[in-house]
């Protein structure tokens, strides 16, 4: 079921964008004078299309891994002499740069505004109050401790534990201390300034795992031992519980939360356990095998349940609301915080400092989708906000065969006052599909990876 519901998110996620970035390039298009022939939403065999009174063709096709818009151009086939003035090929090199740019620019379009509703709407999440600070690591040799709340990272302000995450990454491959800044979360009071001696801070790792290299654990309300969702077809639900019920013990060894009942239950992968289930204000046992799940070359128990949602005091609560007018320019600034995360990202990449195992192909984009669209629609929209941002940037790399490519072409020949050549269009269009293909290649192998 899971797996059905990633593959839709991922349709309805891929297709949105697809089509935002596609429609950029048409109605500019248009309003340049060329004359589109298709409108299309994937590739390949057409499962639906209609024309309208323009000539223009619209059409979705079997294959929801990109699309196109086709236009009218003279090295593609003939073209009618009354045709010509409407032929992408004859337009200026200001249209043809517009056109190609539109794309891109649609996709950050889409993100700020999905940005911009997220902001009117508000947002509740979770003030970075951190629960514990393992021993001698960064985080103890530079002063933080259990009960402090992060209020700034690098001299940004972090209201959440996402907003301490980004910083956290943006930092990737420094030597430089990290400057972290804190206050009693209880207390409130004026902020501590922490240096956090770090070298060459989450170089190849993979993937990144800034809180936990940080040495820092985020505090988190009591969690009992209590059920949320059980699975129809899961071990819990074989075993006659249901959501609501507490674990009180296993194999007569009282638990005392949700961690210790998760581990007790990991450590018995195909193994009977006796639970002490309390329902109702009565106890009864229950045996429970866990079913065997293999998790990094590791069998662990696995039972098909969650755990009861709890409640977080209001102190530990952060709700995000502006009005339309702020909130506009909290759309700007997120939107390009992303898109300098991401194209500092594979700057990083590039040098080395990030494992190209973190490249995600369609199956981590469907598994991505699919949590998200089952965590709510604030972490769903979320998610296609910063994808849309990503396919806008890869989009702008001048790589041949990407708008970026076509774009530095056209930015040679203004400078130029003639095109480049034919030959060498070629030879870069070559390139940039052999480099393309790798890097998708790639991309699916190290999604096969994570499975």
């Amino acid at each position: 079921m899971d797996a059905i519901q990633n593959i839709l998110a991922a349709v309805v996620v891929l297709g949105l964008l697809i089509t935002f970035h596609e429609f950029g390039h048409f109605w500019v298009a248009r309003r340049c004078g060329v004359k589109v022939l298709r409108f299309s939403v994937g590739f390949g065999k057409p499962l639906w299309s209609r024309f309208d009174r323009h000539g223009t063709e619209y059409a979705i096709a079997a294959i929801p891994l990109g699309g196109y818009v086709k236009m009218l151009d003279e090295r593609e086939g003939e073209v009618p002499s009354e045709e010509l003035p409407r032929a992408f090929n004859r337009q200026s090199v200001g249209k043809r740069i517009a056109i190609v740019a539109a794309g891109p620019l649609a996709n950050f379009l889409l993100a700020l505004v999905v940005y911009w509703a997220l902001f009117v709407a508000g947002t509740t999440a979770v003030a970075p109050v951190v629960g514990t600070v393992a021993p001698d690591s960064p985080a103890a040799r530079g002063g933080l401790a259990a009960g402090q709340e992060i209020v700034a990272v690098q001299g940004e302000d972090t209201p959440t534990w996402e907003a301490v995450n980004l910083r956290l990454l943006s930092a990737i491959g420094t030597r430089q201390p990290l400057h972290i800044e804190t206050r009693d979360a209880d207390q409130g009071g004026s902020a501590q300034r922490h240096s956090v001696p770090v070298d060459r801070w989450l170089v190849g790792q993979d993937p990144p795992q800034p809180l936990e290299t940080l040495g820092v654990t985020p505090w988190r309300p009591a969690t009992p031992a209590v059920l949320g969702k059980v699975l129809d077809d899961g071990a819990a639900a074989g075993a006659g519980l249901a959501s609501g019920d507490r674990i009180v013990a296993v194999d007569g060894r009282a638990i005392d939360g949700w961690t210790a009942f998760v581990e007790a239950v990991r450590a018995h992968p195909g193994q009977a356990m006796t639970l002490t289930v309390a329902r109702d204000g009565q106890t009864r046992e229950v045996s429970l095998t866990p079913a065997v799940h293999e998790q990094d070359g590791e069998r662990i128990g696995y039972i098909g349940a969650g755990v009861a949602p709890v409640s977080w005091p209001d102190a530990y609560r952060r709700e995000i609301r502006y009005g339309p007018l702020a909130a506009v320019g909290q759309a700007v600034s997120r939107t390009t915080e992303m898109t300098v995360l991401t194209l500092d990202s594979i700057r990083k990449m590039l040098l080395g400092l990030i494992s190209p195992s973190n490249l995600s192909g369609p199956i981590t984009i469907a598994r991505i989708a699919g949590d998200t669209a089952r965590s709510g629609l604030e972490s769903f929209v979320s998610f296609m906000a910063y994808l849309s941002i990503s396919l806008g940037v890869l989009n702008l790399l001048p790589i041949p065969v990407l708008d970026g490519g076509h774009l530095l072409y056209y930015l040679i020949e203004a400078a130029r006052g003639r095109p480049v050549s034919e030959a060498a269009q070629a030879a870069g269009l070559r390139i940039g599909m052999a480099l393309v293909g790798t890097l998708m290649l790639m991309a699916l192998y190290f999604d096969l990876m994570r499975l």
